[in-house]
């Protein structure tokens, strides 16, 4: 996931200079705060977030530790900062990817698993930072799986939308089980480092993806021989 992280427009020229505007310490916090965002997201998900200490991650970001403190109080908040931070960014990009280039609903949820696999093959895929986070702390911690779950419904959302549009008698079911082929997919890969994982992931969503239309089909035969 950290390899979706928005790619930010280079800087013009005039943005070097230092600015004598009441508001440029603003734009420098805005600047500081996408640097560390940046470094901890990227040392977060190669390394683990318990394995980065708040050394490591100003000193990618170049940044002073009060700079950190400062616009983020503490290491929990500046996680909870980057998991919010990509999350949307991911979800931005997976649904975009399902949406583009139009059609019905089964040609969006058929672009899923192809949309992993390009994921998965960058030399910068971790896997997933809410499954690393939750995995990586107390289980008992409501903390990181709130964000989680907050994630997953939404990326839910969209699929069970699609599925409702799809023709599924159950959309929720379906969404859940295409909800857990992505997961199953996303773990197998971060270990494997094999990004065939989503085919396999696709080959086992397809009769699911067929299923609905099918019915839908023997329903209308059935209209038709009365």
């Amino acid at each position: 996931m950290a390899k979706l992280s928005l790619n930010k427009p280079s800087p013009n020229k005039t943005s070097k200079k230092k600015s004598h505007s009441p508001h440029g310490g603003a734009s420098d916090d805005e600047s500081a705060r996408g640097r560390l965002l940046n470094a901890a997201t990227h040392l977060f998900c190669k390394n683990g977030i318990n394995a980065t200490g708040i050394d490591a991650i100003i000193a990618e970001a170049g940044t002073a530790k009060t700079t950190l403190y400062k616009l983020f109080g503490s290491k929990t908040n500046l996680i909870n900062a980057v998991l919010e931070s990509e999350g949307k960014q991911w979800r931005e990009w997976f649904i975009g990817a399902m949406e583009e280039g139009g059609g019905d609903a089964q040609a969006k949820l058929t672009r899923i698993f192809p949309a992993l696999k390009s994921w998965f093959a960058e030399e910068r895929f971790y896997g997933c930072p809410f499954i690393n986070a939750v995995g990586e702390h107390d289980k008992d911690a409501k903390q990181f799986r709130n964000i989680a779950l907050k994630h997953k419904k939404i990326v839910l959302g969209h699929i069970e939308k699609l599925a409702g549009e799809l023709g599924s008698n159950e959309p929720v079911v379906l969404a859940h089980q295409l909800g857990l082929l992505i997961d199953g997919a996303i773990v197998a890969a971060m270990v494997s480092r094999d990004p065939g994982v989503a085919d396999t992931a696709a080959l086992t969503a397809g009769p699911l993806l067929s299923q609905p239309k099918a019915k839908k089909k023997r329903a209308a035969d059935q209209l038709e021989a009365v």
